[in-house]
């Protein structure tokens, strides 16, 4: 793994100095747009509204609109702010763990001690596993303020990334208002529907079923020889264009680029075919799909 920021832990007079890393990785099939008659490859291309050139990344800032003026921000406006300049993960508080509900986490990173020296870090991995707190704490990523939980992860400080408060919306349903009577006998029936699907967490026993069937279609194309020569179909020209500067670029890996740095939640991944289960999971197999669509 290759780091992607350092910085240092702040509490107290304490001082942990840190390097972060992604916990995360994508393992999706990357797929591309192409044109369904001949399978040419459809290009996206960063053209100037105004004076209708295509413009490089280095001539490319962002911009503000208000409706009647527009705010041009330079990468040089960006980095003077505070904030973008700080290099601390500042704690502000312990909190207990329950305290804070998953739907706030968004992305996860791992901390390793940046040092000759790890006994700070371990001080406070350990101190964190006796007390069962979680640190709160505010720093600065990627062009963002970010509120943030330090815990522990076996061996290792995480650090995840924390929703604000205001991110997260009101759950409001009219059906939910209205008054429900459970019968205590549906209430033991469906607590033995539960028990039949008791069990440990093991996410090893799950797997991606559609990006499996996905890949096994692509190579079964392959094989057969329905497939279309790369050069001919993306275009010797747009190499050239992309090798060159970057002129052109694949929407597909513009967006996977735009995502990659904000996408947090994971789906749960479905379960492998050779698992497992009960005798009453396997028969409510298809009123519980529907009941978590």
């Amino acid at each position: 793994m290759r780091s992607i920021w350092k910085g240092a832990i702040t509490f107290g007079l304490v001082n942990v100095p840190v390097k972060v890393y992604s916990a995360t990785e994508d393992h999706d099939i990357s797929l591309h747009q192409v044109h369904d008659e001949d399978g040419g490859r459809i290009k996206y291309q960063r053209r100037c509204e105004v004076c209708g050139r295509i413009i490089s990344y280095d001539h490319i800032a962002k911009a503000y609109d208000d409706g009647e003026k527009t705010v041009v921000l330079t990468d040089e406006d960006i980095k003077s702010l505070p904030e973008e300049r700080s290099r601390e993960i500042d704690v502000v508080e312990f909190v207990p763990t329950e305290q804070i509900d998953p739907i706030m986490f968004d992305r996860s990173y791992y901390l390793e001690p940046d040092g000759k020296s790890a006994k700070a870090y371990v001080l406070l991995r350990r101190t964190l596993e006796a007390t069962d707190r979680t640190a709160i704490v505010h720093f600065a990523l990627r062009q963002k303020t970010r509120l943030g939980a330090l815990r522990v992860h076996g061996d290792v400080l995480m650090l995840q990334s924390l929703l604000w408060s205001d991110e997260v919306r009101e759950a409001s349903f009219p059906a939910l208002e209205e008054r429900v009577t459970i019968s205590s006998k549906e209430l033991d029936m469906s607590a033995a529907l539960v028990d039949s699907f008791a069990s440990d967490f093991t996410p090893d026993e799950f797997s991606d079923d559609y990006q499996a069937q996905l890949r096994e279609l692509i190579e079964a194309k392959l094989k057969k020889g329905d497939a279309l020569d790369t050069d001919e179909t993306f275009g010797e020209t747009a190499k050239a264009e992309d090798e060159g500067g970057g002129e052109v670029l694949d929407l597909m890996e513009a967006l996977r680029r735009s995502v990659e740095s904000s996408r947090g939640s994971r789906k749960p991944a479905a379960p492998k075919s050779g698992t497992k289960k009960p005798a009453a999971a396997e028969g409510a197999k298809r009123q519980r799909k529907q009941s978590s669509a």
